[in-house]
């Protein structure tokens, strides 16, 4: 080859690498979401169920009024109005000038005085017992625990926050109320709370069951996936929703209840793991079929020859790979799950009185609905909160179908 041929090729080469440098490759979560920002209805079901979320868990801290506390004298079944609410207004609270702020300082100086009494005291014992009993008295006695029911310390921090920032204003009853006097807007979005957490719980518990039981069975084959997938078809064929029903009942008796509760487990906790041990099968499946395909790829051969264990493939290789079908089923699984516990909580089996659920809440808007008198808000409100958020988890579940899907890469 001659000297002027060599320096072309050079030349060619040189221009070559300069306009490689300029390409910048797109990995498939980028393209994914690329192609998911694209999708109106999925974005708009995004911004929904992340703002829903943010919500939910602020919601002690909004001027809400008490979703427990009842008025059957005058509150029942009012519709919506825009009529203004004082926290702690209700004669039969015997709050301190009708309002919660002075009934919580007056609660709050009686507890110090109780308190700088007991430090007083010499007698180990007796200081001990008047100890409990302040304790006693600010479990039953609390405005706090009057209008909300077993608030956790970080709710119980964020009801202060609602205080001091709102004192007794709250929120006029513009979703009316419900049967006891309740008001329904604060009930939907304390509802919101126990719904979405069922359904986040429930579903990361079939989530972690159904992918480590699918990924294991497909990875090893042979007689092991054939007899795991055996169990999951003898499992299959038994009716859980009489399952369910069996333990959520006899889990609720009073000594397994008693006894559940002295290690720090309570019902609707074991509800959620309940509900999430029977929805783990199709993600199996799904699963398994993914690392089916997946097992005699180049990066699994790599693995297995510098000595990886068949554990540490499974998870530290198959399942990443698995992702995107597992994100996709997770967001189809959620409403199916709160779909399940609003059957439940309508059947009077799921969350238990005075937890609120929108299931529970739909349950009671029936009970409600008269052929003499028609209380719509009773129903309405509390179907259209859960039927909006189904809708944007199926929008939202069908947009990352669609994203994540490798046949669709660069599209």
């Amino acid at each position: 080859m001659n000297l002027p041929d060599s320096r072309k090729n050079e030349e060619a080469l040189t221009k070559l690498l300069e306009e490689s440098r300029k390409i910048r490759g797109v990995s498939l979560w980028k393209d994914a979401w690329r192609r998911l920002s694209r999708n109106r209805p999925a974005m708009a079901s995004l911004v929904f169920l992340i703002s829903l979320g943010l919500i939910a868990f602020l919601t002690p801290m909004l001027p809400l009024q008490s979703p427990l506390d009842k008025d059957l004298n005058n509150r029942r079944f009012l519709s919506p109005s825009f009529e203004p609410i004082t926290m702690g207004s209700r004669d039969g609270l015997k709050f301190a000038d009708g309002k919660l702020t002075s009934q919580l300082a007056l609660f709050e100086a009686e507890i110090a005085a109780e308190t700088a009494e007991a430090l007083a005291t010499q007698d180990p014992l007796k200081q001990a017992e008047q100890f409990k009993s302040i304790q006693d008295r600010i479990r039953v006695e609390h405005p706090f625990n009057q209008l909300w029911n077993q608030l956790g310390s970080v709710s119980f921090k964020m009801v202060q926050i609602r205080v001091a920032i709102f004192g007794d204003y709250a929120i006029p009853s513009i979703f009316g109320t419900d049967k006891l006097g309740r008001d329904l807007l604060a009930r939907v979005f304390w509802g919101a709370r126990v719904s979405l957490v069922v359904g986040l719980v429930a579903t990361l518990v079939s989530l972690m069951i159904g992918v480590s039981y699918g990924a294991i069975a497909g990875y090893f084959g042979g007689w092991i996936d054939a007899a795991m997938m055996r169990i999951v078809d003898m499992l299959y064929s038994i009716p859980f929703i009489f399952v369910v029903i069996y333990l959520v009942t006899f889990l609720g008796e009073e000594s397994v209840k008693a006894w559940l509760e002295s290690y720090g487990i309570d019902q609707i906790m074991i509800f959620y793991i309940i509900i999430g041990a029977i929805y783990w099968l199709t993600m199996s499946r799904v699963v398994r079929g993914q690392v089916l395909s997946l097992r005699q790829e180049q990066f699994v051969e790599s693995a297995r020859t510098i000595g990886a264990s068949p554990m540490r493939i499974v998870f530290r290789h198959l399942v990443p790979n698995v992702l995107g079908i597992v994100i996709v089923y997770l967001t189809l699984t959620i409403p199916a799950v709160m779909l399940f516990e609003a059957f439940l909580s309508f059947l009077g089996l799921g969350v238990a009185p005075p937890d609120v659920s929108w299931g529970l809440l739909l349950n009671d808007g029936v009970e409600a609905l008269s052929s003499v008198k028609l209380f719509w808000w009773v129903v309405i409100f509390p179907g259209a909160a859960l039927a909006t958020t189904l809708f944007a988890l199926n929008f939202l579940g069908d947009g990352l179908r669609d994203a994540l899907d490798p046949k669709m890469k660069n599209r």
